[in-house]
């Protein structure tokens, strides 16, 4: 079983997911999958880059890249004006940026839909992403989710997926051209996403 509490590190890869509680969603009108993806760049593009990422109604999957320590350093000097960091405190410092994001998050969608509490079920479950065969499953995965909830007949058929962005020219804030290199090329993107719909890989979290 994967430990989905393990400290977030720099320079780390990690699959992320938290869901709503009981039968809530997290997003109820289409302005919410904006503003979520906007607050994360907002208040976690400090510590970790987004690298693909799924979105629906009652949960969300994303990829991310911790940044170096020294970019957490620098972001940490900046946030917190005369405190002392410690190396120990890294970890500690990108939880925060993590969670000031659901939690304003939180704030923000209760106020609009006119509810109180928790919105999501549990904190942030994490995988650490270990191998290179890991880290295209996962953003198969990711991609795929849509499809294996039964939202759409096609993987391109879903909006709030980053599967089309890596299609277009239009302007992103992923990292397009890594990506697909990493998959070898637009091709080689494409083809690698008509497998099967079989989700299974290490660190699955539905």
């Amino acid at each position: 079983m994967p430990n989905y509490h393990i400290p977030i590190q720099p320079e780390k890869t990690y699959h992320i997911l938290s869901r709503a509680v009981g039968s809530e969603k997290l997003f109820r009108v289409e302005d919410n999958y904006r503003y979520f993806l906007e607050q994360f760049q907002q208040k976690v593009s400090g510590v970790a880059e987004l690298m693909a990422y799924c979105l629906i109604p009652n949960h969300f999957h994303f990829l991310v890249q911790i940044k170096s320590e020294g970019e957490i350093l620098a972001l940490f000097e900046k946030a917190k004006p005369g405190k002392k960091y410690q190396p120990e405190m890294c970890s500690d410092f990108i939880m925060e940026r993590f969670s000031n994001w659901l939690n304003g998050y939180t704030k923000a969608f209760n106020i609009q839909q006119k509810r109180k509490g928790a919105l999501f079920i549990d904190y942030l479950r994490r995988v650490e992403i270990e191998r290179d065969s890991q880290y295209s499953a996962t953003i198969f995965y990711i991609h795929k989710n849509p499809v294996h909830h039964g939202l759409v007949k096609g993987i391109g058929g879903w909006k709030w997926s980053s599967y089309k962005a890596f299609l277009s020219n239009l302007p992103t804030k992923l990292p397009r051209q890594e990506i697909l290199n990493w998959f070898g090329g637009l091709a080689e993107y494409e083809i690698f996403h008509t497998q099967p719909i079989d989700l299974k890989h290490d660190g699955e979290m539905q």
